[in-house]
């Protein structure tokens, strides 16, 4: 373990970067709580998209690198804000109209729209620990209604209300004069409409612990700080919540930095010591735009499992966390290749290596074996040229390429299979588009058939490789031409795969029958 310290502590993989930098944070003595927190917040105004995932993901990687170089215990929490009112209807749920009726309510108390659970909040909480789950995440949930409400919160309430004034000048100094005319950190929950109110206050007896209010009918209101009778705004209860729990770790979007100042002096202003931060970008959908909740662009969580390995989504995670990305259905071939092109190289690694690959952080260093004797951008590739809609299909294929490949020794491969059925079902097959070859290609295609048809050599994907060049290399330049010409005629498609393998994979006789069926002009149409 020692050994793996020592490395670990000179690593230059982002996890041990931001571990060893929240070690420095207890250097001189140990936290007073007895563990180091992390915590991810998430916001369920909506179904949980894919962000909210990457933030457990990569927190949980730099809690597992702080655990390699320190035995200081660790604790994560993911909170959920689902005492927020519902200021707007989302897009991507059904029962729109009966959600209008609860504009302003806490999510805990608005009706489920899919009449599953007791309270869309509940839903919507549900859903992300389905998923969190899902991934084998080691997690404490905690829900800002049970927080307010038991009374956990209620030291950290009366604190603001004593230290209103200190509160108020942090937050007025980010406002617009407009804005500062009524704005108050506290924000009262009706007591007979249940609706989020966003009213000026009348007064706060740091005293009593109240706030005395006029409701928007005029009726004067006096309510204690205490007991889930009021909420904080967000700005003010992510500082507040990082001082009532002893946050040392939290991870947030682009979208937040602007506002870490606010979060910090909020959370020192009531004796609190602010966490380490860690500022990510933002994720992109295919037209470029930030992925939202309540617009439910982009990929979500169920959508990129249906296509892929969990582990390939713990992959996309892990690379460049402060790039922004795109990310739509066609990055999902490339990171299931990438994570087990990974997999396969960190067996023969040194250490130094082992430790900046990213499987070792998505596995949390129990690294698998891959068992992936054929990648998953070529079974794309055969079941488009077999026209396959069931993995045994390509499972015939695969075993005269691996005899000794089965479901059952290799289910990550027969996983991987069924994913590529459905990928290529739903994206593949409705854009595929042959054309016919010109004279040369169609005399390159006659050479190639031909050194086929007389090939001896088995499954020797670097021969057949070979066989591919020769009969393109006098007659096309660039060569990528040639390329070009076998994956649009042969395969109906712009890419495609390292032709040589493609054949040892699909076959040297059935290669040969499908240049037949080009040549004829049998596969246009």
């Amino acid at each position: 373990m020692c050994d793996l310290r020592d490395v670990a502590m000179n690593s230059k993989a982002w996890p041990f970067e931001e571990a060893r930098r929240l070690a420095k944070r207890y250097e001189k003595q140990p936290p007073e709580k007895g563990y180091v927190l992390f915590e991810t917040g998430y916001g369920p105004s909506g179904l949980p998209h894919i962000g909210t995932f990457g933030e457990v993901a990569r927190t949980t990687m730099i809690r597992h690198a702080f655990e390699v170089i320190s035995d200081i215990p660790t604790r994560l929490f993911c909170f959920s804000d689902d005492m927020d009112g519902m200021r707007k209807v989302p897009e991507n749920v059904p029962n729109q109209e009966m959600l209008r009726e609860h504009l302003q309510q806490p999510l805990t108390v608005v009706p489920d729209p899919f009449e599953e659970f007791e309270s869309f909040g509940h839903h919507n909480n549900a859903m992300l620990r389905r998923f969190l789950d899902t991934f084998g995440f080691e997690y404490e949930f905690y829900s800002a209604t049970e927080f307010y409400k038991s009374g956990a919160f209620d030291e950290t309430l009366l604190a603001a209300a004593k230290n209103y004034d200190k509160l108020m000048e942090i937050m007025l100094k980010s406002l617009r004069e407009e804005r500062q005319q009524t704005y108050s950190i506290f924000l009262p929950i009706h007591p007979e409409t249940g609706r989020v109110l966003y009213v000026p206050l009348k007064e706060v007896n740091a005293e009593d612990g109240t706030i005395t209010f006029d409701d928007e009918d005029g009726r004067e209101w006096t309510l204690p700080v205490t007991g889930g009778n009021v909420k904080l705004q967000w700005k003010p209860d992510f500082g507040a919540r990082w001082a009532a729990l002893g946050v040392d770790f939290e991870m947030y979007g682009k979208d937040h930095s602007s506002n870490t100042p606010i979060y910090d002096g909020i959370c020192r202003a009531l004796g609190g010591r602010a966490p380490e931060h860690f500022t990510y970008e933002l994720f992109l959908d295919d037209k470029g735009e930030k992925i939202s909740k309540s617009k439910g662009n982009g990929l979500s969580i169920d959508e990129w499992l249906t296509y892929a390995s969990t582990e390939s989504l713990s992959y996309f995670m892990y690379q460049k966390p402060k790039t922004a990305k795109r990310m739509f259905f066609d990055v999902i071939p490339r990171a299931m290749d990438e994570y087990h092109q990974q997999l396969q190289a960190y067996p023969t690694q040194t250490p130094e290596q082992q430790l900046a690959n990213p499987v070792y952080h998505i596995h949390s260093g129990n690294v698998p074996e891959s068992k992936m004797v054929v990648n998953y951008s070529m079974l794309l590739n055969l079941a488009s040229v077999a026209s396959a809609h069931d993995k045994s299909v390509l499972w015939g294929f695969i075993r005269n390429y691996a005899p000794d490949a089965t479901p059952e020794t290799h289910p990550d491969l027969d996983a991987a299979a069924g994913y590529a059925i459905r990928y290529y079902e739903d994206f593949v097959a409705p854009t595929k588009s042959y054309r016919l070859p010109t004279d040369l290609e169609r005399e390159a295609l006659t050479d190639l058939r031909d050194r086929l048809a007389a090939w001896e050599g088995g499954n020797d994907a670097e021969g057949l490789q070979g066989e591919v060049f020769a009969c393109g290399r006098e007659r096309f330049d660039p060569m990528r031409d040639w390329f070009k010409a076998l994956y649009q005629v042969l395969l109906g498609a712009d890419q495609g795969p390292r032709f040589g393998s493609f054949i040892a994979l699909y076959g040297v006789d059935e290669t040969v029958a499908l240049i037949d069926k080009a040549l004829a002009g049998d596969l246009v149409g």
